[in-house]
């Protein structure tokens, strides 16, 4: 059991939580059973290191039963070595080290998707990981980050998640550009979210959204770009119907993805 919370190993562990240590090691944090969970059964061969309370691997049998089936090897640890290792106040006793697992985005496009989520300039940990999730929960092919997105594995963006980042293929640090070029090529459409766009409901009784669509989302607080609206096909807004200024960006994501995959199997 490791027990010293300032010791070497547990150390490099806690520097994950910097986007420099994970620069550097190609390694990130997870932090939760239901993280490791997700990484256990879609993505084993990723985890490099799994740490677990002894009450915390007691009472996630299943997840016990899972790391003996991919072969990943455990360490017992306190809660104060947990606790050091952790960016979360109450990681749950159960901590992993993963290796990144981006996808490029070459190989997001040859495998002709019909649905991806491109995220521009995307600043927000929360808001990011939770596109991620609304993007597989919606059955989208793929996420693309470009600009300065956040990093995909912050901490916060990992946790938010929740364990959707295993279950789809995600591209970081292309040029949107490039990116929209190699939609184009494999035949989606580009549409952006833009408050200056054209009402979705008038789109989606013209049929728009049936097609292959790569939706374009921008920064939290100033939207897209002139440049990057310019790239597009069309831009489409959701209508407020009650008395909000605006929606935030995850939701607003959640909604159009799903627009999207409602048309697409309708």
């Amino acid at each position: 059991m490791l027990e010293n919370p300032r010791s070497p190993r547990v150390r490099a562990v806690a520097k994950l939580t910097k986007r420099s240590a994970r620069t550097e090691t190609g390694l990130f944090l997870l932090e939760g059973p239901q993280a490791v969970r997700e990484a256990l059964s879609y993505r084993p061969e990723a985890i490099v290191e799994l740490f677990a309370t002894p009450s915390a691997w007691d009472k996630h049998g299943d997840l016990r039963q899972a790391a003996t089936a991919a072969d990943v090897r455990f360490e017992y640890v306190t809660e104060f070595v947990l606790a050091a290792m952790a960016d979360t106040v109450t990681p749950q006793g159960v901590v992993a080290v993963a290796r990144q697992t981006p996808t490029s985005v070459r190989d997001i496009f040859a495998a002709a998707p019909r649905l991806v989520a491109i995220c521009e300039e995307v600043r927000d940990p929360g808001n990011l990981g939770t596109i991620i999730r609304a993007a597989d929960a919606t059955g989208a092919d793929a996420v693309v980050l470009t600009g300065r997105t956040v990093d995909l594995y912050n901490p916060k963006v990992v946790r938010s998640t929740t364990g959707s980042l295993f279950h789809l293929p995600v591209s970081v640090g292309g040029e949107l550009p490039d990116v929209i070029e190699r939609a184009h090529a494999a035949g989606l459409q580009v549409v952006a979210a833009d408050v200056k766009g054209d009402d979705l409901l008038a789109a989606r009784a013209e049929g728009v959204l049936a097609r292959p669509t790569a939706w374009l989302f921008g920064n939290e607080a100033h939207g897209l770009e002139e440049p990057a609206l310019e790239l597009a096909d069309r831009a489409l807004r959701l209508p407020i119907f009650g008395r909000a200024e605006s929606l935030n960006l995850a939701t607003a994501a959640s909604v159009c993805l799903y627009e999207s995959a409602f048309a697409q199997r309708a």
